[in-house]
């Protein structure tokens, strides 16, 4: 009996693959455009820091069997949304040798929708890149003026691309948060943040962008690293997930207001599709399926590449350094590395959010009509 709950949990997999795997491609997409950090870059920070820990192995093993700049043991989400719409892998735009036909990622692992000078004002460091939203669309700019002749050419160009703006604004929370600023230091950003996106959401429309996604944040009180330094022995403080509540509520904050200025630019830009990618509902929806999915459920909130406590999750020895173990099974884990996920967890997610989106772009609609 175990054997066939298996058996079917396996062939509803695939199903889900099977049947979501080419939501996309109607949309017929001349070309995909990025910004975002960590979830989404796929080599940009390595080409601005060779140093970095996602340059070298285990990031990357499972697919490329190299470093690539993700992080992760794979793939990404975008990834995933690329090879629904027919298009190839987004090169980085960092990546002199890259080919930008079919598009361009602009993300930075690292990144904060908020300018970096802004947030060392209100005594918050990034350590990791300079490459924040604003930096993001100067690159974007500079692409669209060298590739095409003038701004009505590119606007005419842009109406079959698909843009995505973001995940970004996770790390102008993470930031404080790991540098000790209270909750509410941190809560205070969040006007800052939402204007940011919409700002940049703004900005693409503004190129001629027709199609936008905008993602929200995650539920970070699910993750290993803030599960670990958030740890408290106060059992109500958790959910039935064992995710911090306050820490997820403080995520639906964001996602809530984030909403709502998509909703001001829906009213602002009627002719442009704006559509909410929901995050944090995708990442909760692999938790409640985690063992349909093959997941080991023991183990949902361990990082697989990882040590120490009770989340394989220490900040001062991270996944790439040296003699920090990596899981046997990445494909059966959620967290790859305390802060990002595996490739099948993204593959999972990615599933979810293309079946929820793809109606929701409205491709059989000229937007201009």
């Amino acid at each position: 009996m175990a054997g066939t709950k298996a058996l079917l949990f396996v062939l509803y997999y695939f199903l889900l693959v099977a049947c979501n795997a080419q939501d996309l491609q109607s949309c017929e997409f001349d070309a995909l455009y990025q910004l975002g950090d960590s979830m989404s870059d796929t080599g940009n920070l390595i080409r601005e820091d060779p140093s970095v820990v996602f340059a070298r192995l285990p990031y990357g093993q499972t697919f490329f069997h190299k470093p690539t700049g993700r992080c992760s043991d794979g793939l990404l989400m975008i990834d995933f949304f690329a090879k629904s719409a027919g298009i190839p892998f987004l090169d980085p735009y960092l990546n002199k040798d890259g080919t930008f036909t079919q598009g361009v990622n602009f993300a930075v692992a690292g990144a904060t929708a908020l300018p970096s000078g802004v947030l060392a004002k209100k005594g918050i460091v990034n350590l990791t890149t300079i490459s924040s939203l604003s930096r993001q669309l100067e690159w974007m700019s500079a692409h669209f003026n060298t590739t095409y002749s003038s701004p009505q050419e590119c606007s005419e160009k842009l109406k079959k691309s698909l843009f995505m703006v973001g995940e970004i604004g996770g790390n102008d929370y993470n930031y404080p948060f790991f540098q000790g600023k209270t909750f509410e230091e941190a809560k205070a950003l969040m006007p800052e943040v939402i204007q940011a996106i919409k700002d940049a959401v703004t900005r693409v429309i503004g190129y001629g962008a027709t199609r936008v996604i905008v993602p929200g944040n995650f539920p970070i009180g699910c993750l290993p690293s803030y599960l670990t330094v958030f740890q408290t022995n106060d059992t109500s403080a958790y959910d039935k997930y064992h995710c911090l509540k306050y820490l997820n509520e403080f995520s639906m904050d964001h996602n809530k207001y984030l909403q709502q200025a998509i909703e001001q630019l829906r009213a602002e830009h009627p002719t442009v599709i704006l559509v909410y990618a929901d995050y944090y509902a995708a990442f909760i929806w692999l938790l409640d399926n985690a063992a349909q999915f093959g997941f080991d459920t023991n183990l949902v909130q361990k990082a697989c590449c990882g040590v120490g406590g009770d989340y394989n999750f220490d900040r001062k020895r991270r996944c790439g350094h040296p003699d920090v173990p990596v899981c046997q099974n990445p494909d059966q884990q959620v967290c790859w590395d305390g802060v990002h996920l595996t490739q099948q967890a993204y593959k999972m997610m990615a599933i979810y959010l293309i079946d929820d989106i793809s109606s929701k772009l409205q491709c059989d609609e000229n937007p201009d009509s």
